[in-house]
């Protein structure tokens, strides 16, 4: 297997990062390396394909964007760290299912590091503590390569999960490491969950 290229991208706009994920896998063949990115974006509300507007309770200023990976609404902003997985599934021989059990896999033993219990939730890709959800989970395959990714809460301002319905769960609570009392800086966080996806995922290193 290639190696995977990690790109370490900051705070950047949804919809620029959005269509290069797009043009990455429409451009990409048989030889070109997997791709994993990190990054954060400013404040908004996506919505995936399935995403019915009615989880969007209230207009809170947020700008609302629709996008093309699975799931409902979620929110993104400054302080959550975001992990674009641009892979060749066929390549690696992994189905959709497998990523996300692979991915939140990943999430889980990041959590167990340190000293908290990540769990699922069945029929809610995601990983939740005590019940509340820390990380989603929003993935788009063509041609047998994924995009999207997950989104982990560190250290950010979570009011406004208040005006949506959660990836369409009613009154679904939303927590973060730093209310966990997880003292790690987003770069840290970045790195040690870097480190357990492509553990997770059959790399050797990135």
């Amino acid at each position: 297997m290639k190696d995977t290229l990690v790109r370490r991208l900051g705070r950047v706009d949804y919809q620029a990062t959005w269509q290069a994920m797009q043009t990455f896998t429409a451009a990409r063949n048989a030889d070109t390396p997997d791709e994993i990115w990190l990054l954060e974006h400013p404040s908004l509300f996506t919505l995936g394909l399935a995403g019915r507007p009615e989880h969007l309770l209230a207009e809170i200023g947020v700008p609302l964007q629709k996008t093309d990976r699975g799931g409902q609404i979620t929110y993104h902003g400054p302080g959550q760290i975001v992990v674009y997985l641009l892979l060749d599934l066929k390549r690696r021989k992994l189905n959709v299912r497998a990523l996300v059990s692979s991915i939140e896999q990943a999430l889980i033993d990041f959590l167990a590091t340190c000293g908290i219990k990540g769990e699922r939730l069945a029929g809610a890709p995601g990983v939740y503590v005590g019940g509340a959800k820390i990380a989603a989970l929003g993935l788009r395959v063509k041609k047998g390569c994924s995009y999207h990714g997950l989104s982990l809460n560190v250290d950010m301002d979570l009011s406004p999960y208040a005006a949506i319905n959660p990836c369409g769960y009613e009154g679904m609570p939303v927590t973060q490491l730093r209310d966990l009392a997880v003292a790690i800086d987003q770069e840290s966080v970045g790195d040690a969950l870097l480190a357990h996806l492509q553990n997770h995922l059959g790399d050797s290193h990135g």
